[in-house]
């Protein structure tokens, strides 16, 4: 009787969930929002995350009838958890504008902040091999140091133009 309840309460609440993910149900993602031990789907699509708590759901429903009563225990506590996300999600979802994988501005977000990460990594790098240049005795040594900095100005000359370009269209997508 009392898993009856327990799966009643859980579907009322799934589908007082879908019902409110509905707006972002087909919504793409531009990177995964959750952790694998918590979701099994690789979609970005807010709707596939759903789609697994229906199925868990399903299971859960067949372990209750096969009276498994440690797996009933361990999967209702993961699709409560499943669902909590959900609903946090939706919760947060306002805040995630630049997170769309439809809004070109979106991803042109996501490959700013890559770049910027790409030009960080860069710099770091160039202030370690001159920081070597000033240790290093050898000729030899101080000619391939020399060799590897003109190499990261280069690259790091292309990262900051392409910053440049997103940049640029950002500004013409937000005008």
């Amino acid at each position: 009787m009392k898993t009856d309840r327990l799966l009643q309460s859980l579907q009322t609440r799934l589908h007082s969930l879908a019902q409110t993910l509905e707006p972002l149900a087909q919504h793409r993602t531009l990177s995964a929002r959750f952790d694998r031990q918590l979701f099994q789907t690789r979609s970005t699509v807010i709707n596939d995350y759903l789609q697994e708590c229906w199925r868990n759901l399903d299971t859960l429903t067949l372990y209750v009838r096969q009276q498994k009563t440690d797996r009933v225990a361990w999967l209702a506590e993961h699709l409560v958890a499943q669902m909590e996300a959900l609903s946090r999600e939706s919760a947060t979802w306002t805040l995630r504008f630049h997170d769309s994988a439809h809004l070109p501005a979106g991803r042109r977000h996501a490959q700013l902040l890559q770049h910027q990460d790409y030009e960080r990594r860069l710099l770091a790098m160039k202030q370690q091999r001159e920081a070597q240049l000033r240790s290093v005795e050898t000729l030899q040594e101080q000619q391939k140091l020399h060799k590897e900095l003109d190499v990261l100005d280069g690259r790091l000359a292309r990262c900051r133009h392409a910053l440049a370009a997103i940049e640029r269209a950002l500004a013409r997508q937000t005008r």
